[in-house]
Formats: C-alpha cells, structure tokens, sequence
C-alpha cells in the first residue's frame, strides 16, 4: 500500500470519528457519560454552558450514530438515563488522550507566554 493510499484511509477515519463525535459538545458529554448513566439534569449541570436545546440535539445525534442509548423507565415522575453503548465505551481511550493533551497544551502554553513575556521585558 503507498504512502498516499494509507494516508487517505487514516484521514478517512479522522474525518469518520470528528464527524460522529467531534464539535464543541459531543466529548463534553462523552466524558460525562464515561462515569456511568446520567440523567439530562445531570448532564446540564454538568455542563453549564450547553442549553437544553443543544443538549437534547447532541443527545439525540449520539444516540441515532449508535454512541449512547436512552433508557425511559416508567414510572412518575418520568425517569430517561443516557449511557454509553459497547461501541461508545471504546471511545473513551481518545477521550483520556483529549483530556492529557488539553493539560499538556494548557502547560505548554502557560510556560511559553511566561517565557516569551520575559523576553519581551528583557528586550525593552
């Protein structure tokens, strides 16, 4: 296999993993979930930022790509828990990965303006 062909498949399963669970709130909940079920109040308090509406978009998209599954217990008042599927627990080494490489950027970053505002001062 050429070096393009492999490169074409590696960024076919990029763009296949950004496309079901990439954006600014599919890991937010992802690493909710990777506790253990969740319900939506939980979820929203969770994560702060996200409106109900955005939330239940995101929900329902997981769910329809086969990532989480919604369980609705009948009982008053109504009860709905959100869980990882098989499929969406294999997800969670990427996320360990997300979250090790968002310490490391943030430290990485911290010490470079540090490092580049002494130099600034050192110039003057």
């Amino acid at each position: 296999m050429g070096q393009d062909n492999h490169m074409a498949q590696d960024k076919c399963g990029v763009e296949t993993t950004i496309s079901v669970v990439g954006g600014k709130w599919k890991p937010m909940i992802l690493f909710a979930l990777l506790s253990g079920p969740r319900r939506f109040g939980e979820l929203t308090r969770l994560i702060p930022q996200i409106t109900q509406r955005m939330l239940t978009l995101q929900l329902r998209e997981l769910e329809e790509d086969g990532i989480i599954s919604r369980e609705i217990y009948n009982q008053v008042p109504p009860k709905v828990e959100y869980s990882l599927t098989l499929l969406g627990q294999t997800i969670e080494p990427i996320l360990a990965n997300m979250q090790k490489w968002g310490e490391h950027y943030t430290n990485s970053r911290a010490i470079s303006e540090k490092h580049y505002s002494e130099q600034r001062h050192t110039v003057q």
